[in-house]
Order: structure tokens, then C-alpha cells, then sequence
């Protein structure tokens, strides 16, 4: 213990109409490492009309370090997080949802990181469930992370470990009064900035984040676009009191206008919503990019995305939809082209490529430019010159853990190989290469009992897009020698099958 009777870490969770959605988190609190006389988990049930009440009061009552409020429905998180600090009594504290779960040595070895690094904040690595979680932050332990050295930026959401004394000193509380959606943000950009240090824990997933299937979690419904924007303003408001104008203020202001803005108009995802509202999220978006952005804020994204913020610039929703109904189809394919198996691993090469439908999305040359072929005339070339990002494009293979959704970047060589395009001389489109070995004895720190399955990442002018590949590697044991299952094998069995049987 840090001091007598002071607990290392108080996990504070606000609770409301989960019902048996909660055994999960709780679960996984009595199974921590941590032991249970070195924490606390502090539930503040938000006025539930359900039987969470009951289920919390009944856990509190077997388990001394697990406590319960119960407060009037606020209808938000922030007031139930805000009293569970007030009460917390720990030397550090970890927000948390009801609806997710942690690792079993979450809370050991964020604590552990902690203490090591004299850090005021930890972001410990998270594997996400229907909801994304950030991917480029967690390739590599970050000890001394910054807004400036790293992607930290990426990750706003409160599922961290801060020090007690650091929230305290600066009054960092959640935005109180009413449904205030992305509070999160506010708080986690003004703690960055007034951290002493913060680090970053990639090697071991700490927390599990869920999109609850229901949908019935507090903040799974429709957002207003002018509250919601509102609360974007708050927090570039934040990023401007705290940086001058130039390149760290466009980059830092880059992550709202891709994950807050250019997100809602762009692919399925624009496809699917109404178009009343549509329209609002369209103009509030458009107010944001002419008030508050430097040229150099759009003109630092990938094409694709430098498209669709010049067309929201413009007020261009009809073309928004044409865009987005072309980029609805945009998907990786990847193929295995070799495998074989060494000593504790296997040697894997793969290609992969992206395609718009069936076909690859291509580049015209233009005065010695790569320029992204979209489906409309309208756009600047120099939006859509995508010349620097053709030659940063990247394929990334990584393992995910079935069972635990533990995703790790392969180290791997890659290349890219420009291929002429079938409209003309002048026309290509890339095919990326990469070969990696993956030693079961070292991966995941030699936690590799259960399968694992290969997944080839491209990253390029503005997509992200993942490939699911045929092979499964199944481990018996943590660290042991793989049984691979090719499932391509496995399907052409199945084909063979059901050929004899249609010619019966």
C-alpha cells in the first residue's frame, strides 16, 4: 500500500438500468490481481428504476472493498463520476462503464506503470466491442507521452488511470447539468495539457469497451447536432488556450474534424442517417471548419477526407451522398501467398489491396502527382492529390486473440507495387506485400494459449481498412508451437462436398 489504509486504486463506476449487464464488470473486478484489500470499486447507482440497485447492493454486502451510492437520476454520467471521486479514497483513480470489463492484471499493472513513471495519468491499452477503440496510440509502451510526441490525442474518452491529488488540484470534474455529450472531452484534453507525465500501456490490454447490443446504455441514443457540437467548440476552446497557432494546434484540431465531423458524412454511416438531420449535422459542421480551422487543419488529412471536408466546406450535401454511396462500397481484400512454419512460429506472406466494389481504387498522373480517382468531376486536384500518401501507404498484419479481442501489430518487411490501370497508361492502383514471422513464444508476452486469427490493415489516403486472412493459429498452451488451420483448405473440402453431392 501507498499508506496505510489508503487504497492504490479506486475504480468508479456510474451505473444505471444495467441489470445483468453488470455481472461482467464485476466479475472482473473480483478476479484482479490487485489484492482486493489494495482497492475499491465505488458504484454510484444513477437513480436505476431496474434491479441494479438491488444486484449492487447485494455485491457491496459480500465484498468489503466494493461500495454502492444511490442519487437521484441525473441522467448522465458526469454527476455519478464527480461523486464517486469525491468519495473515492484511492491513491489513483479509474473511470470506468458499466457495461465493460477489465483484464485480470489490469489494475496491477496499471498502478505498476504508475509508480514507475511517477505519472499522473496511465491510458492503458483497450480492445474494443462494436465501438472503435485507438489503434496507432497502442502499437508500442509510451512512458512519457505528449500531445506533441505522440497520438495521444486519439484517446478522450475517460476509460484511464488519473492520480487523486492531480484531479483534485485542478478541479478536473465532469460537465454537470443536463445530457452533455463527449463530457469526456473537455476534461481528458485539459488533463493532458496540465499533466506532468502521462504514459502509455500497450503491451497488455487493460480494458474491454462494449457497444451493448440493447443499445439501451445512457449514451447510445440519436446526439443533437447543436448540443453536440457545441460540446466540440468547449473543447477546441481548451486545445486554443493552451497552444499557439501553427502546426500542433492543426494537428491536435485534426482529430474533432476526422472523428467528430468528417466521420457523420461520409460511407454507410451518412447513408443511414435521416436526412433532416442530416442536413444539421452538415451546416453545424460547415459553421465549425469556417470559424474555427486554419487551412492547415483539412489540408494535413488524407484526400479522401481533404474530399469530403471541401465538400462540407462548400455546403455540398448532394455530393456528400454520391461520395459516400462510391466510398459505402470501399473494402481490403488480401490473399495468402505463402506460409510455412519455424521453429516456435510461422513465416507469413501476404498482398493485399483496396477496392472500391470490384475495382481497385486507382490514381491518375497528373504534372507528376498521384491523384485519387473519385466518382465526380467537382474536386480540386490539388484536394485530391494523394502523392505523399501513396508513398506512406502501409500494410500492417496483425493477430487477434478470439477469445480476448487482443489485437498485436506484427512487426513485418512491406512493399508496394504500382500496377497500371485497365482505363490507361496514365491510371494505377497499389498492391501491398508483406512477409512477417510470428514467434509463438514471444507473442503477447508468451500469452498465447486459445486461436488466433491473421488480419492483414491498410492504411492509405484516408482509409483504414482490415481483411480477415484464411489462416487460424491455435495454441494449446501459452508459448507453444501453433496448430495452423488453413482455412482456404478447409473451404475447398467443403466445395469438393458439396459438388459430389449436387452431381448425386
Amino acid at each position: 500500500m501507498a499508506e496505510v489504509g489508503v487504497p492504490k486504486v479506486s475504480v468508479v463506476v456510474p451505473a444505471y438500468n444495467c441489470g445483468p449487464h453488470i455481472e461482467k464488470l464485476a466479475g472482473s473486478l473480483l478476479r484482479q490481481s490487485l489484492p482486493a484489500d489494495e482497492f475499491e470499486a465505488i458504484f454510484v447507482d444513477d437513480g436505476s428504476t431496474d434491479d441494479t440497485a438491488k444486484r449492487l447492493d447485494q455485491l457491496a454486502a459480500e465484498h468489503p472493498h466494493i461500495r454502492v451510492l444511490h442519487i437521484e437520476n441525473s441522467g448522465w454520467p458526469s454527476r455519478p463520476r464527480n461523486l464517486g471521486v469525491d468519495h473515492a479514497r484511492g491513491e489513483y483513480v479509474f473511470f470506468a462503464d458499466d457495461d465493460d470489463w477489465f483484464a485480470e492484471e489490469a489494475l496491477e499493472r496499471l498502478y505498476a506503470c504508475a509508480k514507475a513513471n511517477d505519472a499522473d495519468i496511465v491510458v492503458g491499452k483497450m480492445a474494443g466491442y462494436g465501438r472503435p477503440v485507438p489503434r496507432e496510440l497502442f502499437r508500442k509502451n509510451r512512458f512519457d507521452a505528449t500531445l506533441g510526441n505522440s497520438p495521444l490525442v486519439d484517446s478522450l474518452t475517460c476509460h484511464k488511470l488519473f492520480r487523486r491529488s492531480f484531479l483534485d488540484e485542478h478541479g478536473l470534474r465532469f460537465p454537470e447539468g443536463g445530457k452533455r455529450r463527449l463530457e469526456d472531452h473537455s476534461l481528458v484534453i485539459r488533463a493532458y495539457f496540465l499533466s506532468r507525465r502521462t504514459s502509455v500501456l500497450s503491451d497488455y490490454v487493460c480494458y474491454h469497451h462494449v457497444q451493448r447490443g440493447d443499445a439501451r446504455n445512457v449514451t447510445a441514443g440519436k446526439l443533437d447536432p447543436a448540443s453536440y457540437y457545441a460540446s466540440v467548440r468547449e473543447a477546441l476552446d481548451v486545445v486554443d488556450a493552451n497552444t499557439e497557432p501553427g502546426p500542433l494546434r492543426d494537428r491536435l484540431h485534426r482529430r474533432w474534424l476526422r472523428n467528430e465531423m468528417l466521420s457523420r458524412l461520409r460511407g454507410k454511416r451518412l447513408l443511414n442517417a435521416p436526412d433532416a438531420w442530416l442536413e444539421e449535422v452538415a451546416l453545424e459542421v460547415q459553421k465549425i471548419i469556417q470559424d474555427r480551422f486554419a487551412p492547415g487543419v483539412a489540408g494535413g488529412l488524407p484526400p479522401l477526407l481533404r474530399a469530403v471536408a471541401y465538400l462540407a466546406e462548400q455546403g455540398r450535401v448532394a455530393d456528400l451522398r454520391r461520395l459516400a454511396r462510391w466510398e459505402a462500397g470501399i473494402a481490403a481484400h488480401g490473399t495468402v501467398d505463402e506460409y510455412r512454419r519455424v521453429d516456435h512460429g510461422v513465416t507469413v506472406t501476404v498482398a493485399a489491396e483496396l477496392r472500391a466494389a470490384d475495382q481497385p481504387v486507382g490514381f491518375r498522373a497528373d504534372d507528376g502527382r498521384d491523384v485519387l480517382m473519385l466518382p465526380m468531376e467537382e474536386v480540386a486536384p490539388e484536394v485530391l492529390d494523394a502523392t505523399a500518401q501513396v508513398r506512406k501507404a502501409r500494410l500492417d498484419l496483425v493477430a487477434r486473440h478470439r477469445e480476448t479481442g487482443t489485437e498485436i501489430f506484427l512487426p513485418n518487411t512491406f512493399q508496394t507495387e504500382r500496377i497500371t490501370g485497365t482505363t490507361g497508361a496514365d491510371t494505377v492502383h497499389l498492391v501491398h506485400r508483406a512477409t512477417a514471422t510470428i514467434d509463438f513464444a514471444a507473442l503477447n508476452g508468451g500469452r498465447t494459449r486459445g486461436s488466433w486469427q491473421l488480419k492483414a490493415r491498410i492504411t492509405n489516403v484516408g482509409w483504414t481498412e482490415d481483411t480477415r486472412l484464411p489462416l487460424l493459429f491455435i495454441c494449446r498452451a501459452d508459448g507453444s508451437r501453433p496448430r495452423i488451420r488453413d482455412e482456404r483448405k478447409l473451404w475447398n473440402r467443403v466445395r469438393s462436398a458439396v459438388g459430389r453431392r449436387i452431381k448425386r
